[in-house]
């Protein structure tokens, strides 16, 4: 949920030595998308991405429409408070930065958090719905796309970062375990904003960086 970005000067694991920027089609990408591993271990978290931070998820204009249309099916699972800053202020609010991003609950939880009343565990409450064949929409696109950051460029071109978060230790260490970059972890979100094409130059990209640090 937290906003902010980190510095594109990736260090690599292997070799030690700093990459230069990545360029796929008309996105930048910091190096480290490619060389860092990561996935999410919600068991081990608790879902705490959708909870802590200083605003809430970034949004795009059109997914405010979409929040809006999936609201009557997931209100149920809302908090009293949620569904209260909602009705206050709507589904979203423009942070201290300027930037469009949910709504949230005292200073914390996104307002579309859910909690499973046995484990404790916050899930997005819109996910939830879409996994549930209750809706035909996920969730926005800075959710899914996470620990990357997306940041639209003056130029038309979009930026892309890996964002280091400290509440997301457990996944940095599962990924290690998996040896899953974060590009692939990310596929299905990568290839839903970008496309199946501009993925596959990704990976082509990629195979090359790694055989270079090898």
């Amino acid at each position: 949920m937290n906003s902010s970005s980190h510095n594109p000067a990736a260090k690599s694991g292997n070799k030690g030595r700093f990459l230069p920027i990545l360029q796929v089609g008309d996105v930048l990408l910091s190096p480290d998308i490619l060389t860092e591993c990561f996935c999410c271990d919600l068991e081990a978290c608790g879902g705490i991405c959708c909870v802590e931070g200083d605003s809430g998820a970034p949004l795009q204009p059109e997914e405010v429409l979409h929040l809006e249309d999936t609201l009557p099916a997931v209100e149920a699972d809302l908090s009293a408070e949620a569904r209260a800053v909602i009705a206050e202020q709507g589904v979203a609010y423009s942070d201290a930065d300027g930037d469009l991003v949910t709504s949230i609950v005292d200073g914390r939880d996104c307002v579309f958090t859910c909690y499973d009343k046995n484990t404790g565990c916050c899930y997005c409450a819109t996910e939830k719905a879409f996994r549930e064949g209750r809706t035909h929409w996920c969730k926005p696109i800075s959710c899914a796309l996470y620990p990357i950051r997306e940041r639209r460029l003056s130029n038309g071109l979009s930026a892309l970062n890996y964002h280091r978060w400290s509440v997301c230790h457990a996944a940095v260490r599962k990924g290690n375990e998996l040896g899953l970059p974060v590009y692939k972890f990310l596929r299905e979100p990568l290839t839903r904003r970008f496309g199946a094409e501009w993925y596959a130059e990704l990976e082509v990209l990629a195979e090359q960086v790694l055989a270079d640090e090898t």
